[in-house]
């Protein structure tokens, strides 16, 4: 059973890093873009603020459906998910020790 738990519990723990990364990297851009650092006119900028910004949306779309976390045009369901996954993360990795 150990054979099939601790790679699948592994893969989870990475699609949370990367989730995290990704949120992370959604949060700097949109910084980025208003306060104007970025040029969004660039064809390539557009494109990574643009599919970042989807993968980003498609995981803090369900939090924003459920909970109203803007506050003065400050969006918190990033800071929400990334809690969240970090809670997750720390419950795969309790469940990985006791398999060490």
């Amino acid at each position: 059973m150990d054979i099939i738990i601790v790679p699948l519990l592994l893969l989870v723990k990475s699609l949370i890093g990367i989730a995290v990364i990704v949120i992370v990297t959604d949060v700097i851009l949109s910084w980025l873009t208003a306060l104007g650092i970025l040029n969004i006119n660039n064809r390539f900028v557009y494109s990574v603020v643009e599919i970042v910004s989807k993968i980003s949306n498609a995981m803090l779309n369900p939090i924003r459906a459920k909970l109203s976390l803007t506050i003065e045009g400050l969006d918190f369901s990033p800071v929400v998910l990334l809690i969240l996954l970090t809670f997750i993360e720390h419950i795969v990795t309790r469940i990985l020790l006791r398999f060490a």
